[in-house]
């Protein structure tokens, strides 16, 4: 069954690229340069995004390197833990609101610290899964599909994220029992 599905997976892009080929030598359009137009328009995407993208990984880097989020876990430790939530994932949490690389590096320093199968290492995976790039989302896709009045967004986000914040505390706690 595995080998099955390892060649299912090694064939299912090039059968997708062929197809769309086919399709398009079918409706008779100019398949190449439709591509070239594509491309163009999806570099002129990543030109228009890109220094909003360097703004969020500079200020990501300055917060990690100034000690910025080791002073946000210790300010909101009495209270995070009152509610069960381990102040060593407040940094993570304030994170990924940013950026999802940022936040997989920190992932990676919790479960050196604390290990995989620990309580810490358990919040950790699942909240990753069940959070979002707020802030990253809502500049990127906001202002590459030139939207501008994002209404109830925010507040929208910030309590989904407070969902899964609070989800991947309770499902963790089931898991450890």
């Amino acid at each position: 069954m595995t080998s099955v599905l390892s060649n299912v997976s090694n064939i299912i892009i090039p059968v997708l690229i062929f197809y769309i080929v086919a399709y398009g030598i079918a409706a008779k359009t100019n398949v190449y340069e439709d591509f070239v137009k594509g491309a163009k328009d999806g570099l002129k995407t990543v030109i228009g995004i890109l220094p909003t993208l360097v703004a969020l990984m500079t200020a990501v880097g300055v917060l990690r390197a100034s000690g910025f989020l080791t002073f946000l876990g210790d300010l909101v430790r009495p209270l995070s833990e009152k509610a069960g939530f381990p102040a060593e994932l407040a940094p993570l949490a304030f994170i990924k609101m940013f950026s999802s690389s940022a936040a997989t590096g920190l992932v990676l320093d919790i479960f050196k610290n604390y290990g995989t199968d620990s309580l810490i290492g358990l919040i950790t995976s699942i909240m990753m899964s069940c959070t979002e790039t707020i802030f990253y989302t809502m500049s990127v896709y906001f202002l590459a599909a030139k939207v501008t009045k994002t209404r109830h967004t925010l507040t929208g986000a910030l309590l989904s994220t407070l969902a899964g914040i609070v989800a991947s505390i309770v499902l963790a706690g089931m898991i450890a029992v």
